[in-house]
């Protein structure tokens, strides 16, 4: 075996190693990708289910464009449909993720010309004259690694460029994301939904627990504007947990019977379930027929009987109010936003089918609790990930490795194409493996922690998902690098037979050493975006879906809910996509002023992204429930913070360098400064009219005000805003009809025929049999197992419910059916009252509720009886756009005077200012966004 000093020459043979296995993974992922798109192009024209399921399933006029059946059909929507079109076919929610594509690939690829422009010229220049040529290898040209001297000023002159480029970029978005807000906000979709004009009440002391404490709580802080209805949460104790298990059981019971019946033919032997025992050894064995009828059995009865005792008077700590008209609710709002008025939270309320309701009742302490768990959870994955992060690194230096391991160190020199094939291919691969589970585990434990609403679940995986990202696969990765080859340096000198005083003293060639290891990096990197590549590809041809489809088809059967549900359209993902085009966005930034092929490669992935999934969202997947775009804010806040990752490793390096003595590291600080003030004034322009419908004083004026008769008579509030379980219609096992005479066989006994009414189904009356106990199984034909187009859109218009609320609109903006003052109630008497209006303010504990108080809300003047026609100006309100700023609907005709005993709704007139809104001139008409991909859960 050779010495340790013989190894370290070796290893300079091995740098050749690194172009080799880059080579080597971009040529395989290139071929393997032109086959994925050729396999697209053939399966496509007949699996359209697969691969087109929108064009049969949309929602009302929201058909996706025509795709044709040719080889290249499909390209030509992708060309020319444009956001417009998007945002109404598809959705605001999906429409701003492309739009954030397209921001990431514009960003990307001006970042990697004007680097690719300006470095690689001059880094190849210096290494041509300056490092041996047994020093460098093609890659390491490219990069700053043996750079040193004024030159490194070069690449902290592109730190800067690049941060322009970013920040400039992504203001232009900004702008534009508030138009689109602008005109979901407007849009008569979003009108037209109840939640739009419903508030949510958090935290409700317990004396407060009822309706008329929640219209107390409103009243104490004298909002301008009335509530037409509210409601406090009522206690449903554990009916959603045994609705689920009931459900549960259905399924697992048709496909015990669908298996069992598998081609219209008994099987050989009963199927049987197993209860104990260890690995399919020991413990007991069921019959698993006459168990899933004896446990559907009880599970039913379970839930009739809690339901028949369920205790409605008992209340929970959140409610709901409504108010008469969306703008109402959003000016009411924004003034409660940080009042906490009684110690309550009162914020918009999300879409219902948007929370999360087992989380909604948790108290501040279980919340606090099961966030303390949930974290310790979150740093074991951590924790426990960083093996894998071990071997990633291992297999990434590989060719460093290579002299040290007898089998390595032959297999390099015997054939070394497949040894430079492997190190190129097996890191990569690794990391995609491991990190396919990690948002899975990030989803539960951020729902565990008790995010309310699956669109603020979606934030927090966003969040940890992509810090996660950044930690482990980027800095911890990273490190451990560093130490592997400071450590190796450490070796390389005890193997020259030097003396512990002379390793002593060549430690200052660390430093050097650690600048070079975390620039050797690039080298996986450039490994990695090839594979990335690769998988959006391979997403769009959905290979894996297809054989799983088959696999379950031919080897286990599927049931009619299977075949039902597998005809709708998937969900899209939003908070992984994002997080791992965020994480690969970081990676491009990062490394563009140190190897800005690095750079060039994340461009690359964003424009195969862009067009991918930008068919992805038009013809494949849905929104689960749209919330308008809402994620824009949290990956732009990740994007800034890659920036500033970008200006501490370029720091850091500049300080390896120079030495941190020479305070050349103090030119990368204006870069960070730069991106606090960035961050600073997006708060103050962008982010209220982003968060908030920011009306004008006309649209005030004309909106669509709902009446207190209609919404408390109707009991709308309640029933949109009651817990789903209370009205959730139980699952009934189907079977297909061809299997269904098999079953007084399976049941040894002649069974009853009857007819059963299946929601699923849409109320529709089907054949059944009646199993011994009264448990019906209702018989699907062939013709009938996919899903209805029509029930689908039912199922999924956001506004098939809210429609019916719309009945409660007055032909004007009175408030007919609001007692006299223009509230539900009279104003609160609060002890103190009149002495604060003469007074002033105190600092006591007695005036405390007083001080939230919005006394001089009703002291505004009422709105003129006649409303504005076009011609005519109107002073526009501080902090309010002018209507010729924004586009609204046709004025109403000049309403009627109102009996005596009604009243205008009171003008509310905001303090102070910031709302910004696009150049007059930029907008386009407003679609018809809100209410894309509510979901029926």
């Amino acid at each position: 075996m050779p010495n340790i000093g013989d190894v370290f020459s070796q290893n300079a043979d091995s740098r050749s190693l690194a172009p080799a296995a880059v080579g080597s993974q971009v040529l395989l992922m290139v071929v393997v990708s032109a086959i994925t798109i050729i396999a697209f192009n053939v399966l496509r024209p007949n699996n359209k289910i697969v691969y087109e399921p929108k064009v049969k399933y949309h929602v009302g006029n929201k058909e996706p464009p025509r795709i044709s059946s040719s080889v290249l059909g499909w390209v030509s929507p992708l060309i020319h449909v444009k956001e417009p079109e998007l945002v109404d076919k598809i959705g605001l929610d999906a429409a701003v993720f492309l739009r954030f594509l397209r921001m990431m690939r514009t960003a990307l690829t001006l970042v990697a010309l004007s680097t690719c422009a300006v470095l690689i010229p001059l880094n190849v220049a210096y290494n041509l004259k300056k490092v041996p040529k047994d020093s460098r290898d093609v890659l390491s040209m490219l990069t700053i690694r043996d750079v040193s001297g004024n030159l490194l000023w070069a690449h902290v002159g592109m730190v800067y460029v690049v941060t322009g480029i970013v920040i400039v970029v992504s203001w232009f978005h900004w702008r534009d994301m508030v138009r689109l807000r602008s005109q979901f906000f407007r849009s008569p979709e979003y009108h037209q939904s109840f939640y739009a004009r419903t508030l949510t009440v958090m935290r409700v002391p317990k004396k407060l627990q009822s309706d008329e404490g929640i219209r107390a709580v409103f009243e104490s802080v004298q909002v301008p504007y009335p509530t037409t209805a509210v409601h406090i949460g009522r206690r449903v104790g554990k009916l959603p947990y045994l609705i689920e298990v009931h459900n549960n059981t259905v399924r697992e019971f048709e496909q015990v019977l669908v298996r069992y019946l598998k081609g219209g033919k008994i099987g050989k032997k009963r199927p049987t379930i197993r209860f104990g025992g260890f690995l399919g050894m020991g413990g007991q064995k069921r019959d698993a027929i006459d168990y899933y009828t004896e446990k559907l059995k009880r599970t039913e009865q379970a839930v009739e009987a809690y339901r028949a005792q369920i205790d409605m008077r008992k209340p929970e700590n959140y409610g709901f109010a409504s108010m008469a008209a969306v703008p109402y609710a959003h000016v009411v709002a924004q003034l409660l936003e940080k009042k906490h008025p009684k110690g309550t939270d009162i914020s918009l309320a999300p879409n219902p089918k948007d929370i999360i309701w087992e989380n909604l009742n948790k108290s501040s302490g279980e919340i606090f609790r099961k966030k303390m768990v949930g974290w310790v959870l979150l740093a074991a994955v951590a924790f426990f990930n960083t093996v894998p992060l071990f071997v990633l690194s291992i297999l990434a230096n590989l060719a460093s490795i290579a002299s040290f391991v007898p089998f390595l160190e032959s297999w390099a020199k015997s054939s070394p194409a497949s040894f430079n094939f492997l190190s190129g291919v097996l890191p990569p691969a690794v990391s995609a493996f491991f990190g396919f589970f990690l948002p899975i585990a990030m989803r539960w434990l951020s729902q565990y922690q008790g995010a309310l609403t699956n669109s603020r679940l979606d934030r927090a995986v966003v969040a940890r998902y992509f810090a996660f990202l950044v930690i482990a696969q980027l800095i911890i990765f990273t490190v451990i690098g560093v130490v592997f080859n400071s450590v190796t340096e450490i070796v390389k000198q005890i193997g020259q037979h030097k003396s512990f005083h002379e390793i002593l003293d060549n430690l200052d060639k660390l430093p050097a050493k650690i600048n070079q290891t975390y620039i050797n990096q690039a080298s996986y990197w450039l490994t990695f975006f090839p594979l990335r590549g690769f998988l959006v590809i391979f997403d769009l041809a959905q290979i894996l879906n297809l054989l799983w489809i088959s696999f379950k088809t031919h080897l286990l059967g599927r049931t009619p809910r299977d075949h039902r549900e597998f005809t709708q359209p998937p969900e899209f993902q939003y908070a992984i996509y994002y997080s791992n085009i965020l994480f690969m966005g970081t990676v491009g930034l990062v490394f563009a002023p140190l190897a800005p092929l690095v750079a060039v490669g994340a461009a690359i992935v964003m424009w195969i992204s862009s067009w991918v999934y930008k068919y992805q969202l038009m013809f494949v997947f849905i929104t689960k429930v749209e919330t308008g775009g809402r994620l824009w804010n949290p990956v732009i806040n990740r994007l800034l913070f890659s920036l500033m990752l970008m200006h501490a490793l370029m720091l850091l390096t500049m300080g390896l360098q120079y030495g941190w003595k020479s305070f050349a590291w103090v030119a990368g600080i204006p870069p960070f400064i730069i991106v606090l003030l960035y961050k600073v004034y997006i708060n103050r322009v962008f982010a209220r009219p982003f968060r908030y419908y920011v009306p004008t004083e006309a649209e005030l004026r004309n909106t669509q005000v709902h009446s207190q008769r209609g919404d408390v008579r109707g009991n709308r509030l309640e029933k949109r805003f009651g817990h789903p379980s209370l009205h959730a219609e139980l699952f009934t096992p189907m079977l297909h009809a061809n299997m269904m005479p098999l079953l007084s066989q399976v049941y040894s006994g002649r069974l009853d025929a009857d007819q059963t009414k299946i929601s699923e189904y849409g109320g529709q009356q089907l054949d059944a049999r009646v199993l011994p106990g009264g448990i019906r199984i209702a018989a699907v034909n062939q013709n009938d197992l996919a899903y209805d187009p029509a029930l689908y859109r039912r199922d999924r218009g956001e506004l098939d419910w809210d429609q019916r609320s719309i009945a409660t609109a007055l032909d004007g903006p009175s408030l007919k059916g609001f007692p006299e003052g223009g509230r539900d109630s009279p104003a609160p008497s609060l002890p103190g009252y009149a002495r604060y209006l003469a007074q002033g303010g105190a600092h006591g504990a007695q005036d405390s509720e007083i001080e939230l108080a919005r006394f001089d809300m009703d002291k505004q003047p009422l709105l003129p009886p006649t409303t504005l026609l076009p011609s005519q100006s109107t002073p526009s309100l501080p902090g309010y756009a002018t209507p010729q700023q924004l586009p609204y609907s046709e004025p109403a005709p000049p309403q009627q005077q109102h009996a005596e005993g009604f009243r205008e709704a009171p003008m509310h007139r905001p303090q102070g200012s910031g709302a910004y809104y696009p150049p007059a001139g930029r907008e386009s008409p407003a679609s018809n966004m809100a209410g894309r991909g509510a979901y029926r859960g």
